[in-house]
């Protein structure tokens, strides 16, 4: 789980948007960029390169 702090100044690494937390997949979704972020070990990885891109159902779920 991440701290809500935290939550509250984390941005997009690459669009400095606004992340949602899935906390049941354990990631940090941007539906700007369609990209999912994992957080390992309650640590965010913010790397582009270790995200994944979500499926349309999924972005429509955090619009």
């Amino acid at each position: 789980m991440l701290d809500k702090k935290l939550l509250g100044i984390l941005v997009c690494p690459v669009c400095k948007g606004h992340l949602h937390y899935d906390r049941a997949d354990a990631e940090l979704i941007c539906v700007i960029d369609n990209l999912a972020f994992p957080v390992r070990d309650g640590t965010p990885v913010m790397l582009s390169e270790e995200a994944r891109e979500i499926s349309l159902e999924e972005r429509e779920k955090y619009s």
